[in-house]
């Protein structure tokens, strides 16, 4: 599935050609000074573009290329998430600028965005939460329901964004989904059927349910969707926290911290208690844990 490259348009190696499409949304009148390869994907070919200017000012751009139908909808997903977040809290994110497909090269397609030098240190506990909590308490779902308005890719699976009233609903259908994927990859299996019946009737309304009983409501929270250590960093003139490669839908906010559960994750403990400085933990509380234990899976 990834993007191999074709004579002449490869990142780097002293190349400065690149696929008019990709061309026509960089700024108007621009020369391409140089591209190389930059950054890892499981799934795309990454890279950077440098341009100058019409004024002579050098300007730096970010490429993600993949092939297939599969590549233009992980593009198209990127781009619609990046968008949702740098709408809300465009210090957070980097500016997405297009997605589109080649004209040289069939069935390819790209995100375009800018580029930001970024170190690999972690970011700040409380100045990280800051930006999170504000991007969660900010958003406002377009319906008032959770969801998004086009499917986002967790790596390459697709993850369920159909619009719902309820959290519970909606967080089943998604862990339904994604086990109906497991199982067309892996083939069925006795003992998942039977943990999965387990989770459905009463793992998931016992941890759930009561975020939306006795009056208490959840606030759909555009939520990052992806957000591990590695998409995630420090912007290297700024100093200040940005996350990238999002797959974002409309959430229960605590749901993001699912990613953070698993010990492989270097957002710890002290990263959620920042968190909930910011912002305020759901009732009822003493389902906390046991809620991103839920969402961890």
């Amino acid at each position: 599935m990834n993007y191999n490259g074709a004579d002449g348009l490869e990142f780097g190696a002293g190349n400065t050609k690149i696929d008019p499409a990709l061309l026509r949304e960089l700024p108007e009148g621009c020369k391409v000074t140089s591209t190389e390869n930059h950054g890892v994907s499981f799934w795309a070919q990454t890279g950077r573009v440098d341009v100058r200017l019409r004024d002579g000012t050098p300007q730096s751009f970010f490429v993600k290329v993949i092939s297939k139908e599969l590549g233009m909808n992980m593009t198209k997903g990127e781009f619609h998430s990046m968008s949702a977040m740098h709408s809300v809290l465009p210090e957070f994110v980097p500016r997405p600028i297009a997605c589109g497909t080649y004209e040289t090269i069939a069935d390819t397609h790209f995100f375009l965005c800018e580029f930001r030098e970024m170190t690999d240190d972690m970011p700040d506990p409380y100045k990280f939460a800051a930006f999170l909590s504000a991007l969660h308490q900010k958003s406002e779902s377009p319906t008032g329901k959770f969801g998004f308005h086009i499917t986002t890719y967790a790596g390459n699976l697709p993850q369920f964004v159909a619009w719902e009233d309820s959290w519970e609903v909606f967080f089943a259908k998604s862990m339904r989904q994604a086990l109906d994927l497991e199982i067309e990859r892996k083939g069925p299996s006795e003992e998942l059927d039977v943990l999965s019946h387990a989770l459905f009737e009463k793992v998931i309304p016992r941890l759930l349910r009561p975020l939306e009983s006795d009056g208490r409501v959840v606030k759909p929270s555009l939520i990052h969707g992806d957000l591990w250590y590695a998409n995630a960093g420090i912007d290297a003139d700024g100093d200040q926290p940005l996350v990238f490669d999002a797959c974002c839908f409309f959430a229960h906010n605590e749901y993001e911290f699912g990613q953070w559960r698993p010990a492989c994750n270097r957002f710890g403990d002290e990263y959620v208690a920042a968190y909930n400085t910011f912002t305020q933990i759901s009732p009822p509380e003493e389902d906390f844990e046991g809620r991103l234990d839920l969402y961890r899976l």
